[in-house]
């Protein structure tokens, strides 16, 4: 994918309409601090148009990144952080729901999780919780540049095991420093999602 034009088209609070929006869309969930705001940074090529928050659990909103006119990234509120009050969590739960019902464009969502550690009981209850949606989340295992190598299938299939991930799920390897996994998320996306744009 060659990022030619991005633009923060979108931002959703709480009590905002959500948008009705004509082209493909791809959504990034994860706890805060995971690296979700590096990530997105990095697969539209640009330093820092996503915001990396010092604060985590601080985005409150669903975010709409239009890229190149073609697709959607969607970036949605971190989950987990343990200062948020349990109000503002259930707020934020109410409004990815909402999205995950309700987005008619909605084509896959990518689920990061740091791969330096077994998966949290809320890592753990995410997924689930996608997958009762419908949907059935692509693992981006992040933090890949702060373990060893030799050490990479080993937390793969801690992941793995810790989510206790349908059998075929794919979990790609990725890491901010280095930027490997860049290019097979975009792979992935331009091989299952825009080909079929274009079938259909």
């Amino acid at each position: 994918m060659v990022i030619k034009n991005v633009n923060l088209e979108t931002v959703c609070g709480i009590t905002s309409t959500l948008p009705k929006n004509l082209l493909p869309e791809i959504a990034f969930a994860g706890k805060s601090n995971v690296g979700k705001s590096s990530l997105i940074n990095a697969l539209m090529n640009r330093k820092a148009y996503a915001k990396i928050s010092a604060t985590p659990g601080k985005t409150q909103t669903i975010n709409f990144y239009n890229i190149n006119q073609e697709l959607y990234l969607v970036d949605l509120p971190g989950y987990g952080y343990a200062r948020v009050s349990e109000s503002e969590k259930i707020q934020w739960g109410k409004l990815i729901e909402r999205y995950l019902h309700n987005s008619g464009q909605l084509k896959v969502v990518f689920l990061l999780i740091d791969i330096r550690h077994d998966p949290s009981a809320n890592d753990r209850m995410m997924y689930d919780w996608i997958v009762e949606q419908g949907f059935y989340p692509i693992i981006i295992a992040t933090k890949l540049d702060k373990i060893k190598r030799s050490q990479v299938q080993k937390h793969m299939k801690m992941v793995r095991e810790g989510l206790g991930l349908a059998k075929g799920t794919k979990i790609i390897p990725f890491s901010a420093q280095t930027k490997q996994g860049r290019d097979e998320i975009w792979e992935f996306v331009e091989n299952e999602l825009l080909s079929q744009t274009e079938v259909e």
